[in-house]
């Protein structure tokens, strides 16, 4: 009996909570998609501040887990990536037309995404690994 109260109790603070988000969030969206969709979104200054952004962010990570790791294929892989991104964000349109810019700049976000995850995961394989060279630091 003790179990079905807890999960009826359990259940009823969920509901609550979701009844809560939904009447909060929900006048918010309403009033929001008139602004959201007026953004530029598609326009191609977007593309170059995307660019402008993601560059030093991935580079500072990438270099950051290469000095971790050593593994310097990862930064090749992500600098072909952010070179990819960055000539499609600055030539694209005119050199590729609306269609393979879109293309590459979904292939260039993809090579990026995979280094950052290829990054990410031998990062933290080094931080849990206990090496000769990390023991040696420790005594």
């Amino acid at each position: 009996m003790l179990n079905l109260q807890a999960i009826t109790d359990k259940a009823a603070i969920s509901l609550s909570l979701l009844c809560t988000i939904h009447c909060l969030v929900l006048p918010l969206l309403v009033v929001s998609l008139p602004s959201i969709a007026a953004l530029p979104l598609t326009d191609e200054s977007f593309h170059i501040w995307m660019v402008i952004a993601v560059v030093p962010i991935s580079a500072y990570a990438l270099t950051m887990g290469c000095k971790n790791h050593k593994r310097y294929r990862v930064l090749f892989i992500g600098s072909i990536g952010l070179l990819i991104l960055s000539v499609v964000a600055f030539f694209g349109h005119d050199l590729f037309g609306e269609v393979l810019e879109k293309v590459f700049t979904v292939i260039g976000a993809i090579v990026i995404a995979i280094a950052h995850i290829w990054n990410y995961r031998l990062c933290q394989h080094q931080n849990l690994c206990v090496c000769p060279e990390q023991s040696e630091i420790s005594n």
